[in-house]
């Protein structure tokens, strides 16, 4: 993993970035010991700080980031990083983020080590540093029994300690509020790029360390790289499911049971071509019964014109069979009138 432990002096950065070279074996990059070792050793960038130290000045970034590019360049940082004390400001912060990722190696998570400012005084007071090997120690949370017992990796020889000026509680509350100024609003900054971690960085020192390795655990989950390669992973598994799809024979369809069979044949195929065929019945049926309907109806009129007919029929008989038995009788009358008047 590569990481930044950002917090204020005395957070406890340089404890917690030992522990976590001797759990993961990643090496901690300094940019303190990297100015300190490249003026022992005269190097260019060396002799430039010396010269920026000498005169009272501020070592300028582009020598730091220099520094940190040789360092980068070594194979034991292959496995990942710890940057202790850098970026200390947003400038920093924004040249560090371009030189990473023109080196390919981002960031993978930054851990926010939160101490009250109490609590800062009295560890900065009491802190203690070996002066061959770097090792720092808290004369007033360390057992005095521990330091002794502790060698000094470089000599074999118990650490030999010595309070650094800036330790001093004379100096501590100005370094304090530099922090507060210049390094504090990168809590920000890296929180927008999605890989800031916070823990309580009081109390135990194992305790400390858990909280330490729980957040890294939470910000390797949560990193872009991690997503991608959950990403390529679920591709993967995706394409060998369908490449053991298709190489697998089809599955035939269970035979049907006979019940089953006669329960389709009662029930029609709910198909768009059946469907269309039930609609068309359906609406011919409809048609049928207007057809039926109507047929009744005109039936019906047929059958009480004809009955109209008839009846009219039948009394023009009767009235032309009434008619000349009438006029017969008449004639008889009249010639029986006047067969009588000529008797006379």
């Amino acid at each position: 993993m590569r990481i930044v432990l950002l917090g204020a002096p005395g957070s406890g950065k340089g404890t917690q970035s030992q522990r976590l070279v001797k759990e993961h074996g990643i090496p901690q990059i300094s940019t303190g010991d990297l100015l300190r070792a490249a003026v022992a050793k005269g190097t260019p960038l060396g002799v430039r700080a010396k010269e920026a130290m000498d005169a009272g000045r501020l070592v300028e970034d582009e020598i730091v980031l220099g520094m940190i590019r040789e360092r980068l360049a070594e194979p034991d940082v292959a496995n990942g990083f710890i940057l202790d004390g850098f970026p200390r400001n947003l400038l920093q912060a924004d040249a560090l983020d371009a030189l990473l990722t023109e080196l390919g190696q981002p960031l993978d998570a930054v851990v926010q080590m939160d101490v009250e400012y109490d609590e800062l005084m009295r560890r900065i007071s009491g802190r203690r540093s070996c002066a061959d090997c770097g090792a720092v120690f808290n004369v007033l949370t360390t057992p005095a029994q521990q330091i002794e017992n502790d060698k000094c990796p470089k000599t074999g020889e118990p650490h030999k300690l010595f309070q650094r000026p800036d330790d001093t509680e004379e100096t501590v509350a100005k370094r304090l509020k530099v922090y507060e100024e210049k390094t504090r609003p990168l809590i920000d900054f890296y929180r927008g790029k999605g890989i800031l971690q916070t823990i309580n960085a009081e109390g135990d020192v194992e305790e400390i360390t858990e909280r330490l390795e729980e957040a890294l655990q939470a910000a390797t989950v949560q990193t872009p790289a991690a997503a991608a390669k959950r990403k390529a992973a679920a591709k993967k598994k995706a394409a060998a499911k369908k490449a053991v799809a298709e190489k697998a024979p089809a599955r035939k369809a269970p035979a049907k049971s006979a019940a089953q069979k006669a329960t389709a044949k009662k029930a029609p195929a709910k198909t768009a071509a059946g469907l269309k065929r039930a609609a068309a019945a359906k609406k011919a049926a409809g048609k049928g019964a207007t057809t039926k309907a109507a047929g009744k109806t005109a039936g019906k009129k047929a059958g009480a014109k004809g009955t109209r007919r008839r009846t009219a029929v039948a009394k023009a008989g009767r009235k032309t069979k009434s008619a000349p038995a009438r006029r017969t009788l008449a004639k008889k009358k009249s010639a029986v009138k006047k067969a009588g008047k000529r008797s006379r």
